[in-house]
């Protein structure tokens, strides 16, 4: 960029958005069910709730202890086995398994030995606005992270667990942030100014907590971020009643927390169909974009990158060029920069378009698709 350009205050644009409306309203009537996998929702407990843990409280599952009947029932067939192998009726190497044999049948007691899935949060309610729309909190063992994982959510006006199903946006903090920095921002306010106006569909917004340090959401060692996401995601679609395909999900993120939803956007392409990154970088993203050029090129894929013109943390020039290689993928990509230096106010002055692309683009991924079921 020019020195020139850096002394304007206007917006930058570098690429155009493009003209859009809101397609028929008559179409909302027609929900995509959840796969049959996905359990009854473990209800919301509100914060006055009697008995109720501390907010941020957690600890790690208990182990169940194991059936002594069962252990007994084992050792009584180890028995039996061992009298038909001294008397020939059963070869050693069958029951050792070195040569092939019939295929298992899965019996009463290898199903009760099946490891059952881990609890469910409980989400628990925090706050309500006037608009209707309501924060609520989880805490919950991630095994991703072998310790405390949580996530902030934001349920629209009108919330409807019975009825309704909701695409979700999934948004990554930046280094050392808090998940409720974007309700800092105004995040709250907006999605219900947006969904009154029709220009988003009712949504979830969830929030994740992730670890200090710059980790760029990536794995690393023992804490896994990406991964994490990854886990948070398939738990609010057990949780709550979300449309359950890619085509229904986003995922945001600033600075840091741009880097880790451009990362998991092309990392795992099948699962979101549209990525911000606010204020960020790409750094090593080019593997990544390259595996990911089969799904995007079938299935597309919507994407933002926005840089301020101030920035000396993340470099405003990289994302026109980036836009334009996610193009060359077969996305629909758009690049800008906007005045501002790598700021909350930056953020903050330019979440309701942010979020109004968001919006647009979910709608029209969710009428042209219409979610197939079992989609990850």
């Amino acid at each position: 960029m020019s020195a020139g350009a850096k002394t304007s205050r206007t917006q930058l644009w570098i690429d155009s958005l493009g003209e859009w409306s809101w397609p028929g309203r008559a179409a909302e009537a027609v929900e995509a069910l959840p796969p049959a996998w996905v359990p009854a929702f473990p209800p919301r407990l509100e914060a006055a709730t009697a008995g109720m843990p501390a907010q941020g409280s957690w600890q790690q599952p208990r182990a169940v202890p194991r059936v002594l009947g069962v252990g007994a029932l084992l050792s009584a067939f180890a028995a039996i086995c061992a009298v038909l192998i001294l008397q020939g009726a059963l070869p050693a190497e069958r029951l050792l398994g070195l040569r092939s044999a019939a295929p298992a049948v899965e019996t009463p007691v290898a199903r009760s030995l099946a490891p059952a899935p881990p609890p469910l949060p409980t989400l628990v309610s925090t706050s309500h606005d006037a608009a209707g729309s309501s924060i609520d909190t989880a805490t919950y063992w991630s095994a991703a992270l072998a310790g405390k994982g949580s996530f902030v959510v934001y349920l629209p006006p009108g919330f409807d667990a019975t009825t309704r199903h909701y695409p979700v946006l999934y948004l990554l903090h930046g280094n050392n942030q808090s998940a409720t920095s974007f309700l800092e921002i105004g995040l709250q306010d907006e999605l219900d100014r947006l969904i009154a106006r029709h220009e988003m569909p009712p949504a979830i917004a969830v929030m994740i907590q992730g670890g200090r340090g710059a980790n760029n959401w990536r794995d690393q060692g023992t804490r896994r971020y990406e991964s994490y996401v990854l886990e948070v995601q398939e738990l609010v679609d057990r949780m709550l009643p979300t449309v359950p395909s890619r085509g229904a999900r986003a995922i945001l993120g600033d600075s840091m927390g741009g880097y880790g939803a451009m990362n998991l956007a092309l990392g795992h392409p099948e699962r979101f169909s549209v990525v911000e990154s606010w204020l960020s970088f790409f750094n090593g993203l080019s593997d990544e974009l390259r595996s990911a050029r089969p799904v995007i090129a079938r299935e597309g894929l919507n994407a933002y990158v926005y840089g301020g013109e101030s920035d000396s943390i993340a470099d405003p020039s990289e994302n026109a060029p980036f836009a334009a290689a996610l193009r060359a993928a077969g996305a629909t990509a758009h690049g800008a920069v906007y005045p501002g230096g790598h700021t909350m106010e930056t953020l903050q002055a330019n979440l309701p378009h942010m979020l109004a692309y968001v919006g647009r683009s979910l709608t029209r991924n969710i009428h042209a698709q219409r979610t197939a079921p079992g989609s990850r």
